[in-house]
């Protein structure tokens, strides 16, 4: 199976103008990248506001915009952090993006880790594990059955497309561990092959024995697309370990930036392949 390739386009900051925002996904739509992925800050505090100035859209609003515009190219979250946010509005979020994009959306999530933003919702920072848990298991249940149970109220959950594929965000135990119950893929941060070989094998060793075989890799990396035959090594060498997924971040100026990494990008996957 080909690697998989796709980008950060950056919700935040300058370059998340609508029209920027679109020209990004268009661009990187026509250049053949696979799919492209957005991170979720709800409440960003003023003294950590460098790189954004506090401005974020929220990611599922802007991928039912982005479902709108685009015809073939996938949609996720990289992460929507699940304790954020109460669980039957986001599983029917989920539901519609899924639905209306004609199942293209791709589902990572987290636990997150910013102490200001769970005091910004109120949630305790130390049972982000647990809540992850508990709606992590709430939304899979509504793409498993018509009628579902919320706070002791029966309901029935339509429209129920066929579930997104999962992505358990994260490097830790934990995250691994999370995947592997929830049958889904994981998204590690990282751009040594080395050090995420390990992981990799116990990881698919843990998902085979929960009878989910071959599951996903999705790494979150840089790679040096201004060096074609260094980003093809990068991307061979990430192969090798078991990675099926490729998620370049890289900052950008503008969408006429973003569109040549798309292309750049499509171009190492292509000579890779060939």
């Amino acid at each position: 199976m080909a690697m998989k390739l796709g980008l950060y386009l950056r919700n935040m900051g300058d370059v998340s103008a609508p029209d920027t925002v679109r020209d990004c996904a268009l661009g990187a739509e026509a250049a053949g990248l696979d799919d492209l992925w957005l991170a979720d800050h709800i409440a960003i505090p003023p003294d950590d506001a460098e790189g954004s100035n506090g401005r974020y859209l929220d990611p599922l609003a802007t991928l039912a915009w982005l479902a709108g515009l685009t015809e073939r190219i996938y949609l996720g979250t990289g992460v929507l952090v699940l304790p954020y946010r109460p669980a039957l509005p986001t599983a029917k979020w989920v539901a519609t993006i899924q639905e209306l994009s004609g199942g293209r959306m791709l589902f990572g999530v987290g636990a997150g880790w910013m102490e200001a933003e769970f005091r910004a919702v109120g949630v305790p920072r130390n049972r982000r594990g647990a809540v992850t848990d508990e709606t992590l298991s709430f939304i899979t249940s509504c793409f498993d059955n018509d009628e579902v149970e919320s706070n002791g109220q029966p309901l029935l959950f339509r429209p129920r497309p066929v579930a997104p594929p999962l992505f358990v965000g994260g490097n830790s135990p934990q995250a691994l561990e999370r995947a592997v119950r929830f049958g889904g893929g994981w998204m590690p941060m990282g751009s040594d092959p080395a050090k995420l070989a390990g992981q990799v094998e116990t990881f698919r060793r843990d998902s085979a024995a929960a009878g989910h075989p071959d599951p996903e890799i999705a790494l979150i990396t840089g790679l040096e697309l201004g060096d074609t035959a260094q980003a093809v090594d990068q991307l061979a060498g990430f192969a090798a370990v078991g990675v099926t997924r490729i998620v370049h971040a890289q900052r950008y100026s503008d969408a006429t930036v973003f569109v040549a990494a798309a292309e750049a990008l499509v171009d190492a996957g292509s000579r890779l392949a060939g």
